[in-house]
C-alpha cells in the first residue's frame, strides 16, 4: 500500500511517498482535512507560511489521535524572507503557528520573491541567508530536513556551492504534460528527491481524452493515473484536496503504467492555460 512506503532523504530521514497538499484549504477547514486524511492512512502532509492555514494543519496534527512521531509535517518558508534574521524569526513563527515542538520537512517556498518571479535576479545571497537560518534550525533538532521548492538548477547548485548542508528536497510543478525532465535529472543525481505539487495539473488535464484513454485502458481515474505517472518518475506526488472520498482514491495505486505508456504519457503536449490559476506565478511561468 502506498500510503505504508517511504522514500529516503540524504540524510537519512524517512518520507512517506505520497502526501496530502493542503493549498487553498482555508484555516478554518484544514483541522478537519488532516484528520480526515489520517484517518485515510496518510501520513504526510504538506503545508505552507503562504498558505495560512498552518494553525488548522497544526490543529489536525494534534488531535489526530495519532502519535506525533509517526506523522510527516512539512512547510514552508515564505519566499519573501531573504535575510538570515527574517528567516530565523519566520521559522519560529510556524513552530508556533503548528504548534510543534518540530517540524519534519521546511523548505524555501521560491528561489525569488513572488514579485519577482521568473526575474532576472536570482536572489543567490538571499537564498544562503536563508538557508542559513534553516541550517541552524536543522542542526537545533527543530527541522528534520531542510530543502526548496521551485528551484532551477542554478539556484540549486548555488546552495551545492555555498552551503554546508546540501538540500534533501526541490518541490516543483510536475504533471503529465509539463514534467521538466533536466531539472528532474540533475536533483536526482545529486541525491535530491523531487516533490511534484499539482500532479493532477491543478485539475486541467482531467478532460484531455489522450490521458484519459491511457486511464481507461487501466480501468483507474485520471488523477490516478497521474499520481501514478509521478511515482513511476521516482518523484513524490503531493495532490492537494479536502475531499475524503478523493484522498481515499488518490491512495488507491495499486497497478504499474506500461514502458509504452510512460513513453507516451512523458509526450503529451504542454498545458497553455492553467485557467484562474495562471495568476499564480508558478502557474504563469514560461516554459
Amino acid at each position: 500500500m502506498i500510503l505504508q512506503d517511504t522514500y529516503t532523504l540524504n540524510n537519512g530521514v524517512e518520507i512517506p511517498k505520497l502526501g496530502l497538499g493542503t493549498w487553498m484549504i482555508e484555516d478554518k477547514n484544514a483541522a478537519n482535512a488532516v484528520k480526515a486524511a489520517i484517518e485515510k492512512g496518510y501520513r504526510h502532509i504538506d503545508t505552507a507560511q503562504a498558505y495560512g492555514n498552518e494553525n488548522g494543519v497544526g490543529e489536525g496534527i494534534r488531535t489526530s489521535g495519532v502519535a506525533r512521531e509517526d506523522l510527516f509535517v512539512q512547510t514552508k518558508l515564505g519566499a519573501e524572507f531573504k535575510t538570515y534574521e527574517g528567516a530565523v524569526a519566520s521559522i519560529e513563527g510556524s513552530l508556533k503557528d503548528l504548534g510543534l515542538y518540530y517540524i519534519d520537512l521546511m523548505i524555501i517556498h521560491s528561489p525569488q520573491p513572488w514579485e519577482a518571479f521568473n526575474g532576472e535576479d536570482r536572489y543567490f545571497e538571499g537564498n544562503l541567508a536563508a538557508w542559513k537560518a534553516l541550517e541552524e534550525a536543522h542542526q537545533a533538532g527543530k527541522i528534520r530536513a531542510i530543502g526548496i521548492s521551485n528551484f532551477e538548477t542554478e539556484d540549486l547548485q548555488n546552495l551545492i556551492s555555498n552551503a554546508s548542508v546540501k538540500p534533501m528536497v526541490n518541490q516543483i510543478l510536475a504533471h503529465v504534460s509539463n514534467t521538466p525532465f533536466k531539472l528532474i535529472d540533475f536533483c536526482q543525481s545529486e541525491d535530491i528527491l523531487v516533490e511534484a505539487y499539482s500532479p493532477i495539473g491543478h485539475g486541467k488535464i482531467l478532460d484531455n481524452e489522450t490521458i484519459k484513454s491511457v486511464a481507461d485502458k487501466y480501468d483507474v481515474s485520471v488523477p490516478q493515473l497521474c499520481i501514478r505517472y509521478v511515482l513511476q518518475l521516482g518523484l513524490l506526488p503531493l495532490p492537494k484536496t479536502g475531499n475524503p472520498d478523493h484522498m481515499k482514491s488518490n491512495a488507491e495505486l495499486d497497478f504499474d503504467i506500461s514502458y509504452e505508456d510512460m513513453q507516451a504519457l512523458k509526450t503529451i503536449d504542454p498545458i497553455k492555460d492553467y485557467g484562474d490559476a495562471s495568476m499564480f506565478p508558478v502557474y504563469a511561468k514560461k516554459s
